[in-house]
């Protein structure tokens, strides 16, 4: 059987650029004519996706597949931790959901899933020419180092060479980068076959030194350095920098709540990217203000960010402002806080057995151990949004039962979420991507405000997506020494 090549970007930390680099390199390989495909054994991050086969993933894997120009596969991150708190997570194994641990059960449990993982693996490997595989964290967390699975414990099991990047935006990269060398053992070195220093500001004349006595104390080479890029490409986890900024000032101001638990903030990335659309991500009554329109997204934690809402004086001005016409919509978690009670009888999120909601819309969530997980389209039957054809994905723990007019009618006949005059609720992640609701909606934002919508289409959000996939691949094929990576590649078996 035909197999695969690998390579693995691991990391000095966190945040160093992995994700992006892989992504990169997932269609830097794809222009040059092969069949490549993503892979992290493990992710953590709230922000997910349902494939097509109803199966959840990582959004990180995601974005590389589509910069591979594949679809995505839940082979490509057969396990994905969804914290739930600070110390315990939800485990999904190949998309399917098998309960809560702590940091602790975890640590214990992992091991258990290597043959699930090399299985994912070796599936894929069978199908490609490359796997780009991300590592997580850092290899030198050596507290961890038993049963690792993401880092050098996978790239041994795999036999993939390692490309070690650091971020020089955060300072210190060269202790970085030679502080993680030095904690690695022997063998685990031999592994790293370049180093990429990422996201640099400056003169490279005057790094240049530093980068020629890194190699003559790790014996790695550097090979690249990769500007900080000025990219627009989804963000896996609330850690992104795109939640603590704005977009330039524009005609229309919509303010996405910050949840202390927010998920699947990609959601609104196609708003963002429109010319009127001016999208703002808040997290204090301070920072509300007047806005055209606010949107509460999903959660992770329905109950407690709801609660965290009530307690900081949030849940108050939504309601002041929704008294006085301002629109609002909920998504997932956002629409289950918009109704009546949602009910945890069971313990699924949190020990409150039952809230009260913000009673903007006439429905009631109670909460179920069982996950929904499906791909789904519909169109909107909403007011002045009605028409606006979606495409979309649900998950969600909970089950919603909605005495007023539905938001849309699915393609299977179900109706779901709730309209009633300036408030709405949806269950459908992904509504904006098809475009058609972004337009719909900025037409009628423009409408209430006495604003004429620019007679120019903007660009379809897919259409944005493939301009930003190439022009990241462009900047870091500029950047990295690409023949050394295939040399590295060539003298792997």
């Amino acid at each position: 059987m035909r197999k695969a090549k690998c390579l693995m970007i691991q990391g000095t930390m966190s945040g160093a650029g992995k994700s992006l680099l892989c992504a990169a390199l997932c269609r830097i390989f794809r222009q040059d004519g092969w069949r490549v495909a993503p892979f992290k054994s493990q992710n953590m991050a709230l922000n997910s996706y349902v494939t097509a086969d109803g199966l959840e993933m990582g959004r990180a894997q995601v974005v590389q597949a589509e910069a591979a120009g594949i679809v995505p596969d839940v082979r490509m991150n057969p396990v994905l931790l969804k914290p739930s708190s600070d110390t315990g997570s939800q485990v999904i194994v190949m998309g399917r959901a098998r309960g809560h641990m702590s940091a602790a059960a975890y640590f214990r449990y992992k091991k258990s899933l290597i043959p699930e993982i090399l299985a994912a693996c070796e599936s894929l490997a069978a199908e490609y020419d490359l796997i780009v595989i991300e590592g997580a964290g850092s290899p030198a967390e050596i507290n961890l180092r038993q049963h690792d699975i993401v880092n050098m414990g996978l790239a041994e099991l795999v036999d993939a060479p390692v490309l070690l990047v650091g971020d020089i935006d955060r300072g210190g990269v060269f202790a970085q980068l030679y502080g993680t060398v030095e904690l690695l053992t022997a063998p685990e070195r031999k592994r790293v076959r370049g180093l990429v220093i990422n996201k640099f500001r400056g003169d490279l004349a005057l790094l240049r030194p530093g980068l020629e006595q890194l190699r003559t104390l790790t014996g790695i080479p550097v090979l690249g350095v990769i500007p900080y890029l000025e990219v627009d490409i989804d963000d896996e986890d609330s850690l992104s920098p795109r939640l603590s900024q704005t977009t330039p000032h524009k005609l229309l101001d919509i303010a996405v709540i910050r949840f202390p638990r927010i998920s699947n903030f990609t959601d609104f990335v196609p708003l963002e990217c429109h010319p009127l659309l001016g999208v703002r991500y808040v997290d204090s009554v301070r920072r509300l203000g007047t806005p055209d329109m606010i949107i509460l997204p999903g959660t992770k934690s329905t109950i407690p960010d709801l609660l965290w809402a009530r307690q900081n004086g949030l849940e108050a001005a939504f309601l002041r402002l929704a008294a006085h016409g301002t629109p609002i919509l909920g998504v997932c978690g956002g629409y289950q806080m918009l109704g009546e009670r949602i009910d945890d009888a069971s313990g699924v999120e949190s020990g409150a057995v039952s809230v009260r909601g913000m009673g903007l819309l006439p429905c009631r969530t109670v909460f179920a151990p069982s996950k929904t997980l499906t791909r789904v389209g519909g169109v909107v039957t909403c007011g002045a949004l009605s028409g606006a054809r979606l495409d979309g994905y649900e998950i969600h723990m909970g089950r919603t039962e909605s005495s007023g007019a539905a938001f849309c009618l699915l393609d299977d006949d179900r109706k779901d979420g709730c309209c009633l005059g300036n408030v709405m609720g949806t269950y459908l992640h992904g509504l904006f991507d098809s475009g058609e609701l972004t337009e719909k909606l900025c037409a009628w934002l423009c409408a209430r405000k006495g604003i004429e919508p620019e007679s120019v289409a903007p660009e379809s959000h897919a259409e944005y997506k493939e301009r930003q996939y190439n022009l990241l691949a462009d900047c870091v094929r500029a950047a990295l020494d690409m023949d050394a990576v295939r040399r590295v590649l060539e003298e792997t078996p």
